[in-house]
């Protein structure tokens, strides 16, 4: 699914087609997405001038002064701006389109999404209980330490826990830990200090160059612009299992960890 880079490059691509533009009109021809489109949404948001467009983890936030639409991409969603007279295809859902002509149009084949409005000052429960953001000055390897005192699950599934740290989805996780050195199933507990430094430090940098590359290259996901990322061309471990380490040459391992595909290094990872 869209990981947080990913999500911060939509951000960045219609911002500057919808920052300032009022919402002439919504078009959902499918609201069966994982929670359902609100039937109101389209009297909520039409009429609206979109005010500024945040992210709070793999959430984006249109902000307008009625209120605030909340989107999720799910597994293979996508925003991209397209002309309002392109036909849409079979899985574009949802159209936001915009008094200057233009259209956010939400393709999704999968249907996990979501479109939910949040009134001013609401808190919606989906971001009630996240954690820090890891691009954040708050976050750091001493948070992790902290949250990890007693833990013995895995410290790759402590990582993508979006209660200890939002946005480190499976492709970095995999790829933060190779560089850290730590093995994925070690118990987060048993992970010291000064290994959770090289760590935070590895989630902000490696997180940080993914989203000036435009994320990471996956079947299902382009970005606002309708390209797709280049972070691909430099993972490490991920999608890589039973290839050559690229730092040692050992054989990747692969394995299902918390229900998620794993790939590690034997010799580098402890």
């Amino acid at each position: 699914m869209p990981e947080l880079p990913e999500v911060e490059t939509t951000r960045r691509g219609v911002a500057p087609w919808c920052l300032g533009e009022v919402v002439e009109a919504l078009v959902v021809r499918e609201p069966r997405l994982r929670w359902p489109v609100p039937p109101r949404l389209g009297q909520q948001l039409v009429g609206q001038r979109i005010e500024a467009i945040d992210r709070r983890g793999k959430y984006l936030l249109f902000r307008t002064a009625a209120g605030s639409l909340l989107v999720h991409l799910g597994m293979s969603g996508s925003l991209r701006v397209v002309d309002a007279g392109q036909l849409p295809g079979r899985h574009d859902h949802i159209d936001i389109r915009l008094q200057s002509g233009a259209c956010l149009r939400y393709h999704d084949p999968r249907r996990f999404g979501c479109f939910l409005w949040l009134e001013p000052g609401e808190l919606h429960p989906l971001l009630s209980q996240l954690g820090p953001e890891p691009l954040a000055a708050e976050f750091d390897g001493d948070h992790l330490f902290r949250l990890s005192r007693g833990r013995t699950s895995a410290v790759k599934s402590f990582i993508m826990d979006a209660k200890v740290v939002v946005g480190v989805g499976n492709i970095y996780a995999n790829e933060v830990l190779f560089l850290s050195g730590i093995h994925p199933r070690r118990a987060a507990g048993r992970v010291s200090q000064a290994r959770y430094q090289i760590l935070g430090n590895n989630i902000k940098q490696v997180l940080t160059s993914a989203v000036e590359q435009g994320g990471t290259t996956l079947r299902d996901f382009v970005g606002g612009d309708g390209k797709p990322g280049y972070f691909a061309q430099r993972l490490y471990v991920y999608g890589r299992g039973g290839e050559d380490c690229k730092a040692c040459g050992s054989r990747l391992r692969e394995i299902r960890l918390g229900q998620r595909t794993t790939v590690f290094c034997v010799t580098c990872q402890r």
